[in-house]
């Protein structure tokens, strides 16, 4: 489920804490690593409930509705598409879902005055009104929730703050992706019975934990070796100058390029481009690109990138 991107993050992250924190050790920080891939898991979750209980919360405003002094007839008779929807039946009886929160300990009771004043805005909303008005497909209802998390949730700094402070290990690319991949689910929900099995936190458990566990651990063991490769792409630059991540995000590639046989070079090369878009400076893309291009030629030279498999050198 969780893809190599966002695995590379987590471990540029660990190394960044292993690098700039004194005292830090190899199998302490592979652990801390690790914990921080599964608690993306764990968001990925809290988000995939999320609608349940919105409906609980509606189906508990409509109760205190109906019991007002003097109920109108909207209050007694109200309109329960979103609370009936075969969506939410569908993730209340999703035996998967249900087993792994449960194991987990996932919940929102801890913060139900937020997922209240959660419900208060999307009920107030055109798309809610709409939803209530509008045919009663079972594309409405996926479109519905999705929305919901759209427009209501991915940028909503309240909730966003609530799993800053639960956990140390979440930060906006984990809400970010843990939102995305909770609205790709939505959207394959097509009945009660009919719907995509729940991922695990890998797509191939074994090949990828191989995988973050060889970058993390074969980048430090690398360390000062990568660092002279770069010190020597480098020369006319003001160290000082180059940002830390940026050096951070070379040695991982390098570490790719020459340690990783499994991973095509291209493939390396392009994602370390796109992370420091994300984590470093406006030129660090160039620069970044720069060096590694210098450093991928004198590798092929000095024949020292063994990949492994068809295409694996391009």
């Amino acid at each position: 489920m969780l893809n190599r991107r966002l695995l590379r993050i987590k471990v540029m992250q660990s190394l960044y804490s292993y690098f700039t924190q004194e005292g830090s050790d190899l199998p302490s920080g592979e652990k801390a690593l690790f914990l921080s891939i599964d608690r993306v898991y764990e968001l990925y979750l809290h988000y995939l409930i999320l609608p349940i209980e919105l409906a609980n919360a509606a189906e508990v405003q409509m109760e205190e509705a109906r019991n007002k002094a003097l109920p109108t007839e909207a209050d007694l008779n109200p309109n329960r598409r979103f609370v009936d929807s075969f969506v939410i039946e569908a993730l209340r009886k999703n035996p998967a879902l249900q087993r792994e929160v449960s194991n987990r300990k996932i919940s929102w009771s801890a913060n139900q005055d937020e997922v209240k004043k959660l419900w208060r805005q999307i009920k107030k909303s055109d798309l809610y009104f709409d939803f209530l008005n509008g045919e009663n497909h079972l594309s409405a209802h996926r479109k519905f929730v999705e929305k919901i998390i759209r427009d209501f949730v991915i940028d909503n700094e309240s909730i966003y703050s609530i799993f800053q402070e639960r956990s140390i290990y979440w930060d906006f690319e984990d809400n970010d992706f843990a939102t995305n991949m909770a609205i790709r689910y939505f959207g394959k929900i097509k009945s009660v019975e009919k719907y995509k099995p729940l991922p695990g936190i890998y797509k191939d458990e074994e090949d990828d934990k191989r995988f973050v566990k060889n970058l993390f651990r074969k980048t430090i063991t690398h360390d000062e070796e990568n660092s002279k490769l770069i010190s020597q792409k480098t020369r006319n630059w003001d160290v000082d100058r180059i940002a830390a991540m940026d050096v951070l995000l070379m040695k991982m590639a390098i570490t790719e390029f020459t340690q990783l046989s499994s991973i095509p070079v291209k493939v390396s090369l392009n994602e370390y481009i796109e992370i420091s878009k994300l984590f470093s400076t406006p030129k660090s893309k160039v620069f970044i690109n720069g060096v590694l291009d210098k450093l991928l030629a004198q590798f092929s030279r000095e024949d020292k990138i063994k990949k492994t498999g068809r295409g694996l050198m391009q």
